[in-house]
């Protein structure tokens, strides 16, 4: 099928090579001039994905309306806070009369200002199209190597599920299908707030107990809000639940977790941040689930500490005896 990806981030850069050798015919849209022209000329995206090379199949494009003209499939892979600007101009670009593409969100985040789900800006953005969320453990740079890789595709419009499970779907990159379009997105939302916590934990020095600890305390917070807010709590003990906080929590490829790290050796927010040029999707992400948990009435114990990190220059070290001095209760996540 004729497929855009929209957005030439490392993910969405990776996922438009999926596709391409798949067998479809994908553009990629790209807002810097200078991904352009590397994809194009030289065959990788030298910015945001150095040394993996691309299908030759796949064309780059910064002009919206050539990338989007004919698509059937699109895959908006944008940041979080840029999703409704970007999908904006998707829609501006759209010619009239033309079929609403299936659109697939992999953007991991909440929206700033709202606190609304990728999938909901993106339906009320572009209202004509069946929306799909893809989510789950996967570092960009191991699926690009051909690494066995496992993620799921949630969406309310069955054919719409199915038909992106189609698309991705290969020997090394195998997608299943759920219903539960909230779950699945709250789960890769917030294990990057979870995986900020676990960096810090690591960068002071501590050992493989408090992480065990983070996880498993971590995912409770992530089921406590989703099944406030709707979500199946058997979600969360998936791939876009469990599995996304493991690998993102632990993985040192994980941006997130990183950050944590040089905020427990001592960093500020400035000085962790300073020359990346890629997102840390869970610094916003901390302070929307503290105002998500507090509009569903849920205690989320682990992300104000994170979020009193990040934005109150509150020192790691006390957090984690705040943490562990709350008061007793117990286990059970109700």
């Amino acid at each position: 099928m004729r497929a855009v990806v929209v957005g030439a981030g490392s993910w969405g850069t990776v996922l438009a090579n999926v596709l391409t050798k798949n067998g479809h015919d994908v553009r990629i849209w790209a807002r810097e001039p200078e991904v352009v022209a590397s994809i194009n000329e030289q065959r990788v995206n030298r910015l945001f994905l150095p040394d993996c090379a691309l299908s030759e199949g796949l064309v780059a494009t910064g002009a919206m309306d050539v990338a989007v003209s004919g698509a059937e499939l699109m895959v908006s892979a944008a940041p979080s806070h840029a999703v409704r600007a970007v999908s904006t101009q998707v829609a501006e670009a759209q010619p009239e009369g033309a079929g609403a593409p299936v659109v697939v969100s992999v953007s991991k985040g909440l929206e700033p200002g709202t606190d609304k789900l990728m999938t909901e800006v993106l339906q009320e953005v572009l209202p004509a199209s069946s929306v799909v969320a893809l989510s789950g453990p996967s570092f960009a740079k191991e699926v690009h190597q051909g690494q066995p890789t496992a993620v799921v595709s949630a969406g309310h419009d069955i054919v719409a599920t199915e038909t992106t499970q189609r698309a991705f779907s290969c020997d090394t990159f195998r997608v299943y299908s759920s219903t539960d379009v909230v779950g699945v997105q709250l789960g890769g939302a917030l294990k990057n707030v979870v995986a900020i916590a676990a960096g810090i934990a690591s960068g002071l020095g501590l050992g493989y107990n408090p992480i065990a600890a983070l996880l498993t305390r971590g995912l409770a917070e992530i089921t406590r809000l989703g099944e406030a807010m709707g979500a199946s709590p058997r979600t969360f003990a998936g791939l876009a639940g469990m599995g996304d906080l493991i690998l993102t929590c632990t993985g040192t490829l994980s941006r997130n977790r990183t950050l944590g790290v040089a905020l427990g050796q001592g960093k500020t927010l400035e000085e962790a941040m300073k020359g990346k040029l890629t997102v840390a999707e869970g610094v916003k992400t901390a302070r929307l689930a503290v105002d998500l948990g507090r509009r569903h009435g849920v205690e989320l114990p682990i992300a104000m500490e994170v979020e009193r990190i990040l934005f109150e220059g509150k020192a790691p070290k006390q957090a984690m005896r705040d943490l562990m001095e709350r008061e007793l209760k117990s286990e059970l996540w109700q």
